[in-house]
């Protein structure tokens, strides 16, 4: 979700209004997700290398981030979404892992969309993890190495069972996938437009998901000769 501090600054405002701003955008797509019946989304919330940002920022995001979930948690239950998180949520100040806990468990019986927020991630960060997780089960002798394969790296990873993504939407014309979900998006369609997060509207999305839907999806393979 990119483009909050260029929607600022060609404003002339602070860069965290443009952070409050992008709120909203975040709260329609997951209505557009929910309406389309996506069984999960997952939304690059805070990345590991944002925490190198000014301390007054990665403050007010910190606490933009408890309100909205606070306030976010009536709809979510009404519309049966389930909030999970990935990430290393150790980092995060206590208050804001509380209220994303609690957000976790109020959310935990829900059966409709899971809404995966990707907070202090970082995509080289998961796979090392992955890669201790399944070394700590080698060395205790619950997995031998020649059953490794990439069933079992991925069901080592933060979201584990989770389908790949079909489709990673790219907002402020970066062309790159800025750490974000290697693994998982080896084989997915890649959407990037100029549109900066804030202005990200329910249409736009809908633009996404039409481009998706004139993809032929190969995954390697030769589906006509």
């Amino acid at each position: 979700m990119d483009g909050n501090g260029r929607w600022a600054r060609s404003r002339g405002l602070e860069r965290f209004l443009g952070h409050r701003k992008g709120t909203q955008a975040t709260i329609d797509a997951v209505e557009v997700g929910v309406n389309l019946g996506l069984e999960h989304m997952t939304l690059y919330v805070f990345s590991s290398e944002n925490w190198g940002r000014p301390s007054k920022e990665v403050d007010y995001l910190m606490n933009l981030l408890i309100e909205m979930v606070v306030k976010e948690i009536p709809d979510l239950m009404e519309k049966n979404v389930k909030l999970k998180v990935i990430g290393n949520m150790e980092r995060l100040p206590e208050k804001p892992r509380a209220s994303l806990q609690s957000a976790i468990d109020k959310t935990a019986n829900n059966t409709g969309m899971q809404l995966n927020l990707a907070i202090s991630y970082g995509g080289r960060l998961e796979i090392v993890d992955a890669a201790k997780a399944i070394a700590t089960q080698v060395q205790a002798g619950t997995l031998k190495i020649e059953d490794i394969d990439e069933n079992v790296f991925a069901k080592n990873l933060y979201l584990k069972g989770a389908p790949d993504p079909d489709l990673v939407i790219r907002t402020g014309g970066e062309f790159r996938l800025s750490n974000y979900l290697l693994w998982q998006a080896a084989y997915s369609e890649f959407y990037v437009t100029d549109t900066l997060w804030p202005d990200f509207t329910k249409e736009e999305f809908l633009k996404a998901v039409e481009f998706f839907k004139t993809r032929e999806r190969r995954f390697g393979k030769v589906l006509h000769e």
